[in-house]
């Protein structure tokens, strides 16, 4: 495993485990499959509604608290300085663990200020190790930090091959915020496998485009979380970390950035904002 150290000196394993959408039967057998493989980070959400089996998963197996990294998310009905608070502890509550490694602002929406002062809070009793947001576009994230203590310790964001983020992660980089990666595999697109570039790239090395993908983000210091159930797919998203991409090969990439999410909309558009708010 590759780590990347964040602003406060904690270690982010390089690739996660992501539970978006997986059922808790789907959690109880994923998890521990993937703690087997190899994997030491686990990103859920209160959102996703499946943090009391993101903890059975981890007592179920055994591993040691402090071998595995858990990141969960905050939803945005619940900022506010004092819903923040309260929700902080439900999802400690529901993961069965004493403190979090990360945690995140999930939107940027509704009181992210009151939100923030939570966190930071809870950051200085030694709650949670880092804190973060997801989904923060360059306008808030300038906007929160300047007006803060504390500088987050990740930004999470849509980050691929067809949506490479470059601006955002010069943003953040000046500023000491690491770009962690989610839908690094552009939502399962069917152009990125059929991509000739990147099928070049895959026969060049004999892997999977999957795997030049993962590889291409860690090159870019780009951490990732991916979704898988599947263990012989689990395994492969682990396989990359013994070749490196040429510069001609991260150049050929880097072409093919089309500057739009995969998933046909942004979090500034405002029919996703009428729609996203109505869970407020």
């Amino acid at each position: 495993m590759e780590f990347i150290t964040l602003n406060n000196g904690v270690q982010l394993p390089g690739i996660g485990l992501g539970v978006f959408r997986m059922t808790d039967e789907e959690v109880a057998r994923t998890v521990p499959a993937a703690l087997d493989a190899g994997y030491r980070l686990i990103d859920t959400a209160s959102r996703y509604y499946n943090e009391k089996a993101v903890g059975a998963a981890l007592r179920s197996h055994g591993i040691p608290r402090e071998e595995v990294f858990v990141t969960t998310k905050l939803w945005f009905k619940d900022y506010g300085y004092e819903k923040t608070r309260r929700a902080f502890e439900v999802s400690l509550d529901n993961l069965g663990l004493d403190h979090l490694d990360l945690y995140l602002m999930h939107q940027p929406f509704n009181d992210y200020y009151g939100a923030w002062r939570a966190m930071e809070e809870l950051l200085d009793e030694g709650r949670v190790r880092a804190i973060g947001v997801s989904n923060l576009y360059s306008d808030r994230y300038l906007d929160l930090i300047t007006h803060h203590r504390v500088v987050p310790a990740v930004n999470q964001r849509e980050v691929h091959p067809f949506h490479q983020q470059d601006e955002a992660k010069a943003v953040q980089d000046r500023h000491g915020t690491v770009l962690q990666a989610w839908g690094p595999l552009a939502q399962g697109n069917p152009d990125l496998y059929s991509h000739p570039v990147l099928q070049h790239i895959a026969a060049t090395h004999g892997r999977s485009i999957p795997q030049i993908v993962l590889r291409w983000l860690l090159q870019r210091g780009i951490p990732l979380v991916a979704k898988s159930t599947d263990p012989a797919r689990l395994r492969q998203n682990l396989a990359v970390f013994d070749f490196r991409l040429t510069a001609d090969e991260l150049t050929a990439i880097a072409r093919l950035d089309r500057g739009r999410p995969g998933l046909g909309f942004t979090h500034q558009d405002p029919r996703m904002l009428e729609l996203l708010l109505k869970y407020a």
